[in-house]
């Protein structure tokens, strides 16, 4: 059964003022501290992504981990969550490596957005998992500002107080995650909640590659 990254919390949305604040606190925060690099070359174009590898070194690590070892090197986004509420498009799409025993790692230990003050914002990378450490090669991206997604230490759902681990922020190629996300759905496929959510063709991720600086390349 695919992990999840429920549609429960989706409605705990911040509002459109606090919403804003977030989005600039955080375009802020990324100028300063340490991110890295990736692209990932898909069928339907790049998509380039700040590893927040400063903030969130525990799951950023694990992604780029990933990244080094050509574990996403032909796995697809297999999933799209569309929700009618907010700007449109909004949801997510979802990729990796679906517990393929050749690729998939070890889960890794949970690092709340508690913790690193990242957020469920626009571009938002974000692990897939059942439950706190069990995160390993899926992961999503935000279409729209999905808050309720982050950590909720008042609730009493573990996986809600937790939240889900926020690790990187898309820098360019949000046309193509729109494009991804507006792919055809087969209505058949999936079982229980995830039906009709599962893209008829899945998109493949052709390579992922860190991106070299001008520093590391002299």
């Amino acid at each position: 059964m695919l992990k999840r990254i429920a549609l429960a919390a989706l409605v705990c949305l911040a509002s459109p003022v606090q919403a804003q604040e977030v989005i600039e606190a955080d375009a802020e925060a990324q100028a300063e501290f340490e991110t890295t690099d990736v692209v990932l070359q898909t069928t339907m174009g790049d998509i380039v992504i700040a590893l927040e590898t400063e903030r969130a070194p525990i799951t950023a690590g694990n992604f780029l981990r990933y990244v080094e070892e050509d574990r996403f090197d032909g796995t697809v986004f297999y999933r799209a969550m569309r929700v009618e509420w907010g700007e449109q498009p909004n949801g997510l799409i979802q990729g990796g490596t679906q517990w393929d025993p050749e690729r998939v790692l070890p889960g890794i230990e949970h690092e709340p957005t508690t913790l690193t003050g990242l957020s469920h914002t626009r571009g938002a990378l974000s692990m897939a998992m059942g439950e706190p450490g069990t995160a390993n090669g899926d992961f999503s991206i935000m279409l729209g500002d999905q808050t309720g997604l982050d950590a909720n230490p008042e609730a009493d759902d573990p996986v809600w107080r937790n939240g889900y681990a926020v690790f990187g922020y898309v820098k360019e190629g949000m046309d193509v995650v729109q494009a991804i996300h507006a792919a055809p759905i087969d209505p058949e496929k999936g079982e229980g909640w995830m039906q009709g959510q599962l893209f008829a063709e899945p998109i493949e991720i052709v390579e992922a590659r860190v991106v070299e600086t001008e520093a590391a390349a002299e």
